[in-house]
């Protein structure tokens, strides 16, 4: 079995296609730069009295959400959305390669609207006679020429400038704006058509499949029509239907099972089902008195995309078409998602006009970058040198086995194709302390079974027996978290879930698969079959660890109860320092004659104090990171700070044409609203997951304790007065992530302990589980803190704190796992009658104590797992001196007095 394993795993890390031989990851906005897309709004005008529509913000603050909706679902990982200014919006993507098509979807305003064909074209582009149709002009100003009579005079919302029938410029929205770019005055052979009031005009071309009254199919040239435009008269108003009778959520790109050609499914809302089916029975019966079929026209930014008809021979159409659907069809595979992306994000609610475009340095830069590769090396050296001194020759597995993991993850970076940004590299640093543990808690095992007398071959085997059902709790319950955030969370939240989700999945197949593999083959080997080489010789757990930690539970109570009232009462009275990410700031614009790297500006920036500042390169490089223009993102600078940062700058670089602007914040309510829904959501799973697989008690301190860790992280912001972020966020996520894990690992041991100490007291067992486990959660709890300390220590000050939150986060999640979680537990459990029987049977200052107790439940586990058919050791002399073993274990609790309660 081990060869085929190690076969496996071979085969997996070097031929498969995407492993990190052949690829480079993405990398986040954050650590590479990328595209910055400036949108400023345009006024609309009011269809009543023809005067702009005064813009609010909040259709800013609508715009921004939708836009950073349909980022998200470009695929792109935490792109920086934010207004500024009074009309402004700045878009900053990483990770896109087609940059065109992403701006564009970006700016698309979404108008959806649904005419009845027939009824709403206009001369000239409706035929007349007995059964009028369709006409497609292929001029522009073959379509305008004939009705300008009826829009002199009149107000008009289009006007279009031709030059010997050609167009040369247009739409604009008054005469004056359109001719502002000929000095006034209409050019020498020009005419100035105007679009006439209640009409606007409607394109189709090659870029659809068919157009109305046209022959040819797919078109070759744009063709032009004329329809009514009346959207606000009631019943009669035109369009018939738009996209806020869509449900945006039944709004998808989809393949049409007949013709295996791609569609837009539209999904109607009640109230425009009921319209589409009334528009439909009134195009059947028009169609039966025309003897011939009728249209239902679906345009998209006033392009027409698809026109189904209604075919008045099919009687079952008698009725209309209900069902509340419709679909678009003749659009190609890019085409559907597209369309169907801008529709189920919805419109926005302003047109907008791209101001500039311009490429952006990383948010960090390289040295940051720099500096958190040699935190992450240094970190993963240490904690092999601690695992090899606490392990020996199993530490040596462990350090083969992460990196095998590491190769894994990292290939399956590449296969999902995961923007890595700094959130999700706190996933990562989450995932090496997961599968680290992994081993850990196997490791810790094999070396129980090998003190309780097993050779080293079979206590391999009940090492992994016992450990996986371990590992599958404490990782099914931090996949339900990392699956519930990546599903309703966006941005930056949801690269750090994918991380989390991918690495556990890969420390289960390492621990699993890859180590048990290499042990399964070392097993075989004669010198491998010593406790001494495995480092099972001595003690499992030190006497100065054997703490009656049920006693003093009150004790632990209390002191967490303060911790987490003083954090409290910090966070009521004096608040989070909320940096840019929440609040918003300023942001400073600025050139330098000559080039000028980032770390120069970034630590000149944090000479004067301006710390939390977000400072970028723009424009085309002038070298490894250096850069002529910037822009900094700071807190909001008052006009005597401005100054003199003005004159820092002016000083140290010789800057000019600086530009000052207010930006909101890049953090959204919406993010972190879905982040918090997502917490909750996974709380609520995880609950029903420990009732069903444990009880319903365990479920509830793994819950306090969870909350506890959370508290005790904002409130230590809180006092300390640090900036809050987004790398916080992601901190705090981490530390959720990481509590769950490290208490269900106790709370299993626990449930394991229960049957093999059936008379004890609950605190009893509570205490024996910690005494058994306290040496993984330590060492665990070390292997994690480990990197995130060479973060602290080597990083740069961005990421500094970060590490800082993740610092205090884990070392509360390990406190909370033995102090909070277990003595809750015990609390409970006592008020069951069964347990509440057992309390104060065990008789006083009976001898050997801790130990006394701990060797006993040892005893017992051993001699429970000893009859399993497939722990037995096969041979005579194995047989006879596990039999010798067992009968001077009995010999010793006989002659104990304490070695039984009565």
């Amino acid at each position: 079995m081990g060869i085929i394993l190690a076969t496996l795993v071979g085969v997996a890390l070097l031929a498969a296609p995407w492993s990190p031989l052949y690829k480079k990851p993405t990398l986040g906005l954050d650590l590479q730069g990328g595209l910055e897309v400036v949108l400023q709004a345009k006024p609309q005008k009011n269809q009543k009295n023809q005067k702009n529509q005064k813009l609010t913000q909040s259709d800013l603050d609508r715009s921004v959400t939708i836009i950073r909706n349909r980022i998200d679902k470009l695929g792109v990982s935490e792109p920086i959305v934010n207004k500024q200014g009074k009309d402004q919006i700045s878009i900053q993507l990483a990770g896109v390669f087609d940059q065109q098509r992403a701006a564009q979807i970006i700016g698309k305003t979404a108008r959806l609207e649904l005419y009845d064909l027939e009824t709403s074209l206009v001369s000239p582009s409706v035929s007349g006679g007995l059964r009028p149709h369709p006409v497609a002009s292929v001029r522009l100003f073959d379509l305008l020429a004939p009705v300008q009579a009826a829009a002199r005079g009149k107000s008009s919302d289009a006007f279009y400038l031709f030059e010997h029938k050609k167009l040369k410029a247009g739409p604009s929205d008054t005469r004056a704006a359109l001719l502002r770019q000929f000095r006034g005055k209409v050019p020498k052979g020009g005419k100035v058509f105007a679009v006439p009031p209640k009409t606007v005009v409607i394109t189709c071309g090659p870029q659809d499949v068919v157009c109305p009254g046209v022959q040819e199919s797919p078109p070759t040239r744009t063709y032009y029509y004329l329809f009514k435009f009346e959207p606000n008269a009631g019943d009669h108003s035109v369009p018939q239907m738009t996209g806020t009778d869509l449900k945006l959520s039944g709004t998808r790109s989809d393949i049409d099972t007949q013709t295996g050609e791609p569609v837009v499914l539209m999904q109607f809302t009640k109230k425009g089902g009921k319209k589409f089916k009334d528009i439909t029975q009134a195009e059947y019966s028009r169609g039966g008195i025309y003897q011939t079929a009728q249209h239902f026209a679906i345009v998209l930014d006033r392009d027409i995309k698809s026109f189904p008809q209604i075919d008045p021979t099919k009687s079952e159409l008698a009725g209309g078409i209900g069902g509340g659907s419709a679909q678009i069809t003749g659009v190609s595979q890019k085409e559907a998602k597209d369309i169907s992306l801008v529709l189920q994000t919805g419109a926005l609610p302003i047109d907008f006009k791209t101001k500039e475009r311009s490429d952006v340095s990383a948010t960090l830069g390289k040295d940051s970058l720099r500096q958190a590769w040699i935190a992450a090396i240094a970190g993963l050296v240490v904690v092999a040198l601690f695992l090899l001194v606490l392990y020996r020759f199993l530490g040596l597995v462990a350090v083969i086995g992460l990196g095998i993991y590491a190769a894994f993850l990292y290939a399956m970076v590449l296969l999902f194709g995961v923007t890595l940004t700094l959130p999700g590299f706190a996933g990562m640093i989450l995932t090496i302390g997961v599968a680290a543990d992994a081993n850990v808690v196997i490791f810790e095992r094999i070396k129980e079974e090998s003190r309780a007398g097993k050779s080293v071959r079979a206590a391999i085997a009940a090492g992994y027996s016992k450990g996986f059902k371990t590992i599958v709790d404490a990782n099914v319950v931090t996949a339900i978290t990392a699956l519930v955030l990546f599903a309703v969370a966006t941005a930056g939240v949801k690269g750090f879930a994918l991380m989390l989700l991918i690495g556990t999945a890969m420390s289960m197949v390492t621990a699993v698969a890859a180590t048990r593999a290499m042990l399964g083959l070392l097993a075989g080997f004669r010198w491998f079959d010593s406790p001494r080489f495995v480092g099972a010789h001595g003690n499992q757990t030190a006497k100065w660890l054997q703490i009656d930690f049920m006693r003093r539970r009150y004790l632990w109570l209390a002191i967490s109860g303060t911790a987490v009232a003083i954090g409290i009462v910090s966070l009521g009275v004096k608040g989070l320092n909320l940096g840019i990410d929440f609040k918003g700031g300023t942001q400073v614009t600025f050139k330098t004659p000559r080039a000028v790297s980032l770390a120069d500006v970034r630590s000149q920036a944090q000479r004067i104090g301006q710390k939390g500042d977000i400072i970028q390169g723009r424009g085309s490089r002038a070298g490894s990171e250096s850069y002529k223009q910037f822009q900094v993102r700071t807190k909001t600078l008052t006009n005597s700070q401005y100054d003199e940062f003005q004159l820092n700058l002016q000083q140290r670089f010789g800057a000019q044409s600086f530009g000052r602007k207010t930006v909101s914040e890049s953090f959204g309510k919406q993010i972190a609203r879905s982040a918090i829904f997502a917490v909750l959501f996974s709380l609520f799973l995880i609950i029903i997951y420990i009732a069903l697989r444990f009880q319903w008690k365990f479920a509830l301190p793994v819950i306090v304790a969870l909350i506890h860790d959370i508290v005790i992280t904002v409130g230590v912001y809180s006092l300390t007065g640090r900036e809050v972020s987004t790398a916080t966020v992601a901190a705090v996520l981490t530390v959720l992530g990481y509590s769950i894990y490290d208490t269900i690992i106790i709370f299993d041991r626990i449930r394991e302990n229960i049957p093999l100490m059936r008379r004890a007291p609950f605190a009893t067992i509570a205490n024996v589980s910690l005494w058994e486990t306290i040496r993984r959660s330590l060492a665990t709890t070390l292997i994690t803190l480990l990197p995130v300390a060479s973060i602290l220590f080597f990083g740069g000050a961005t990421l500094k704190d970060f590490a800082f939150a993740l610092l205090i986060g884990i070392a509360s999640g390990a406190y909370s796992s033995i102090f909070i979680a277990a003595p809750l537990l015990t609390i409970w459990k006592e008020r069951e009658p069964d347990y509440a029987r057992r309390i104060g049977q065990e008789p006083e200052g009976r001898k050997g104590g801790a130990s006394a107790v701990l060797e006993e439940a040892t005893e017992a586990a051993s001699a429970e797992a000893a009859v399993l058919p497939e722990l037995v050791p096969t041979s005579g002399r194995e047989r006879a001196a596990a039999e010798a073993k067992r009968e001077r274990r009995r010999q010793r609790r006989r002659s104990r007095p304490h070695g039984r309660a009565r």
